[in-house]
Formats: C-alpha cells, sequence, structure tokens
C-alpha cells in the first residue's frame, strides 16, 4: 500500500508553524473563516487561501543596551493576504506577543481592510518587548534595527506598517527614517500614523476612536436607542477609548465606567471624561482619579447601553459574558470577544459591532495618509473627517443589510462581505506562476 498523500489531504494539511490545537487568537479566527464559508458560494473552493499567512516573517533583533550589554529581542511582521492591495497593519512592541497572535491580527486586518473597502491586504508585526522597561535610546535603536531587519518585505507598494499597542508617531517617525536612508531615498508612504511634519495626516490619532462612535451611534439608531443620555463603559483608556469616550460625551451621553490596566473609575452620574483625560495624561492612569470604583466582575456587568472593549483580545468570555448588560457592545480593541462569548451575547440579543468594522476608523484615515504622500496633497481635517464617517456608515449599513438578509450577527455579515471580496480578487488574479 502506497504511503503517498492523496491531493486532497495535501491541499488541506495543516503547515508545521500553524497552531495545531486552534487554541489562542488564531484559532479563534479559524473559527470565524469556517462559519462564514457556506455562505461564499462558488469561492469557498479559495478559502484555504484565507487560511494560512501568505509570508512570516520572524527577526532577531539584537541592539546594545545603555549598560554596553548586546540584548536579544524576537520579531515578527506576517503578510496574511496581499490579493486586493500592498499589506497594511501596525506594529506592537508588548512582552506577550506570538506569532500565533501576530497571525490572527494581520488576518483580521484583511478582513477589516476588505469589509470597509479600503485597496489593502492584511498585515501586522511585533516585538517581543516591554518597552517600559526600555530607555528613550534603547527604544530608538529596537525600532531602527527592527526596521532594517523587515525591511526585505515592507515599502510604499509592499506592506505598510503603522502604530499599535505601545507604539506612537515617533516610532513609526525613526521607521520611516530608517527604511528611507536604507532605501537612499525619502519614503514618507512606507508608514502610516506619522508626526504631521513628516506627512502625518490630521486626524489619524483620533480615528479609530471616531469610527468606534460612528459605528456604535449608527447601531444606536437601527435599534432605536438615543445616544443622548445613553450610558457608556469603556474597557481601555488609550487614544481608542478616550476618543471614544470623549465623542459619546461630547453627543450626549453618559460615560459611567471606565478600566485600564491599573484600575477602574465609576459615576453612575458620569464621569467627567475631560477631567478624567487631563488625569491620564498626567499619571499614566485612571487610577487615582476622583470617582467610585468597582470590581472587576461588577464592571462588565454594569447597567448600560454601550460597552466597549478597548483593551486587548480575549477580554469578554464565557465567564462574563452571562453578566454583561449592554445593549451594544461596540469592539474598540482587536479580537476582544472570544467564540464562545459571541454565541453567548447573540442568543441575549445583544448586539455586538464587530472589530473588523468597529475599529476601522484607523486603517481608513492610515490609506487617506499613504494616498496624501503618493499625491504630496493634503486634506484639512474636516475633508478627512466627513470622508471617515462616510465610508465607516456606507460600510455599516451594508454589512447590518448582510446581516438581516441572511439572519446572521454582524460580525458573520462582515466577514461574508470581506471573504467574498478578497477571494474574488483572488480568483480573478488567478495563481502565479
Amino acid at each position: 500500500m502506497s504511503n503517498v498523500a492523496s491531493p486532497s489531504t495535501l491541499q488541506h494539511a495543516i503547515p508545521s508553524y500553524l497552531p495545531a490545537d486552534n487554541l489562542g487568537p488564531w484559532g479563534i479566527y479559524l473559527q470565524q473563516v469556517d462559519r462564514v464559508t457556506p455562505y461564499l458560494g462558488s469561492l469557498a473552493r479559495w478559502v484555504e487561501t484565507l487560511k494560512r499567512p501568505k509570508r512570516a516573517l520572524i527577526v532577531d533583533v539584537p541592539i546594545q543596551m545603555d549598560d554596553g550589554r548586546i540584548a536579544h529581542f524576537e520579531g515578527y511582521r506576517v503578510q496574511h493576504n496581499t490579493s486586493r492591495g500592498p499589506g497594511k497593519g501596525g506594529v506592537r512592541f508588548h512582552q506577550d506577543v506570538t506569532l500565533s497572535e501576530v497571525m490572527a491580527l494581520s488576518a483580521w486586518m484583511s478582513v477589516k481592510n476588505a469589509a470597509v473597502n479600503v485597496p489593502y491586504g492584511g498585515a501586522k508585526g511585533g516585538i517581543r518587548v516591554d518597552p517600559r522597561k526600555l530607555s528613550s535610546g534603547e527604544l530608538e535603536r529596537l525600532t531602527r534595527r527592527y526596521t532594517s531587519e523587515i525591511g526585505i518585505i515592507i515599502g510604499p507598494n509592499k506592506d505598510i506598517p503603522a502604530p499599535d499597542v505601545n507604539t506612537n508617531a515617533q516610532i513609526m517617525a525613526w521607521m520611516m527614517d530608517t527604511y528611507s536612508m536604507n532605501e537612499g531615498a525619502t519614503a514618507t508612504g512606507v508608514v502610516t500614523g506619522k508626526p504631521i511634519a513628516l506627512g502625518g495626516s490630521l486626524g489619524r490619532r483620533e480615528a479609530t476612536g471616531r469610527g468606534v462612535f460612528v459605528v456604535g451611534s449608527e447601531a444606536a439608531r437601527n435599534l432605536g436607542i438615543d445616544v443622548k443620555g445613553a450610558r457608556v463603559v469603556v474597557q481601555g483608556f488609550g487614544n481608542v477609548g478616550s476618543v471614544a469616550a470623549k465623542l459619546f460625551h461630547d453627543a450626549g451621553a453618559k460615560v459611567i465606567a471606565v478600566q485600564d490596566h491599573k484600575g477602574i473609575v465609576f459615576n453612575g452620574s458620569g464621569l467627567d471624561v475631560d477631567a478624567l483625560i487631563k488625569h491620564v495624561d498626567h499619571n499614566g492612569s485612571v487610577a487615582g482619579f476622583a470617582a467610585e470604583t468597582v470590581s472587576a466582575d461588577d464592571f462588565w456587568a454594569l447597567d448600560c447601553e454601550f460597552l466597549i472593549p478597548a483593551a486587548l483580545e480575549g477580554q469578554i468570555t464565557a465567564k462574563n459574558a452571562p453578566h454583561i448588560k449592554a445593549k451594544i457592545v461596540v469592539e474598540g480593541a482587536n479580537g476582544p470577544t472570544t467564540p464562545e462569548a459571541d454565541d453567548i451575547l447573540r442568543d441575549r440579543n445583544i448586539l455586538v459591532c464587530p472589530d473588523v468594522i468597529a475599529n476601522a476608523g484607523g486603517v481608513t484615515v492610515s490609506y487617506f495618509e499613504w494616498v496624501q504622500d503618493f499625491s504630496s496633497f493634503f486634506w484639512t481635517e474636516d475633508e478627512i473627517n466627513q470622508r471617515l464617517v462616510r465610508i465607516m456608515q456606507d460600510a455599516f449599513r451594508a454589512i447590518w443589510q448582510v446581516a438581516q438578509d441572511n439572519k446572521v450577527t454582524l460580525r458573520t455579515a462582515a466577514f461574508i462581505i470581506a471573504c467574498t471580496r478578497i477571494l474574488q480578487a483572488r480568483q480573478e488574479r488567478g495563481l502565479y506562476p
């Protein structure tokens, strides 16, 4: 008997570098793809394309520390799919970053970019490091060395990094400069989220939080909920959470609770969001702000209209989902809800606005920045915000309609639209050679 595997076995074999147990972020992503496959029609023959990254680069990042030691850090850049355009996705600096996580985040970027119909594929990067333990000089050297190591696969027409967890405009400036020096010419379009002086876009810092607000407001309108007077609970108070909280507050909503990495603040009548933002800018955390507090368990069970998880992935789980009392969950973070929790919230008629649309404001304005860099013609902040709102509203309304037509969740509807666009592009391009 022959030991040679059949063609079908070879076709669907799990690559050795992928997690075989389907646990963690990559496993969550695969479950999401499996759920949408029955809705893809003839394009389902290409679905395996979505279940493995196009390219995954692991790099050693050695730098000299301030005390003279040579330290080595592990870095990644994953390009999940580039059928619709160059890779696009952030770079995170975090001590718990893994290849599996970065692969999942790159895949979600493929879906997110297709869901809002910007002409990008999906990519993501990261370094296993706690940046808070590095000096400014060490952080710069780490960033520049990492950029040089991944420089072989990034570029304005190949893969465009952006800020993510623990990275910011200064990190992007160092990345742009390093890439440009290596290329021998200034290439502002190699990254987005840059300082304005280096070709950055107005409105970029606030874009993800603004998108959360736009999507949340659209969802509320469809459910007959008035944003004015609505209660909002926010987990995470960085760029996304703080901007979303501020916009909801300015629209007349009451932000009653905020949680970050150091504490929880609560006021049933509504927190002073402007004062809280100033407190966090000065102290680095919501902890110590003049307000009440609640336990972590009670935080998730607060009565509210909007719950906005805007921190890390895997925050809403089978443990806390049964106790959530929000009418609408708007995912400001990437992958904050596990599939088990998703099912629980669906069965409890709690509307989940998924990350692939809810937090797509950032990549949408990154797209605007990239376009402006190529044209060397820059738009006003009002123009940027108006275009962002239009794209986010159009994308959400299309997803809502698909969800209604197919009687599926908004997440599945977003995946139906996005995966159809990705696989249609793949099919029309064909295979080369």
